[in-house]
């Protein structure tokens, strides 16, 4: 399950800190953030996505490390590109220089920057805050 938390939230950014994820820019994006957490109540992550028309961009996807390795990502990450659908995202994006492999085995595919909707492109995360090492990758969202 999740629940919307706010981009300037202590605990969000301390875990993205931790985690080496950028921080420099949550409370100035118009992005939406959720804290994950297990039927059970383990709070096992977060995430966000920051829309660009019906384009979103995948931000900060973090499974903390006592939930890794038991399918917590891929559940999170369909909840998250649920809430993009129904916020009206069609396609999504994302960029990341750790888990390539992660977002291909959900469908992402890799694709050159200059294939990406400008919107996209002019996000601080693609722009300034992600390097240019970073791989974007791209899938379409459906329900």
């Amino acid at each position: 399950m999740d629940a919307p938390v706010a981009g300037d939230d202590a605990d969000l950014i301390e875990a993205l800190q931790n985690a080496g994820l950028p921080t420099d820019d949550l409370s100035e994006t118009a992005g939406r953030f959720f804290a994950y957490a297990t039927l059970g109540g383990e709070h096992v992550g977060y995430g966000g996505f920051e829309r660009a028309g019906t384009a979103m961009l995948v931000r900060s996807l973090l499974v903390r490390p006592s939930a890794r390795h038991r399918g917590v990502g891929g559940g999170m990450l369909a909840l998250l590109l649920r809430r993009a659908f129904d916020d009206g995202g069609r396609e999504a994006w994302a960029l990341t220089t750790t888990a390539v492999s992660f977002f291909e085995r959900s469908g992402f595919k890799p694709t050159p920057r200059a294939a990406a909707p400008a919107a996209i492109l002019a996000t601080r995360q693609a722009a300034r805050l992600c390097p240019a090492s970073a791989v974007l990758l791209t899938r379409s969202i459906r329900p």
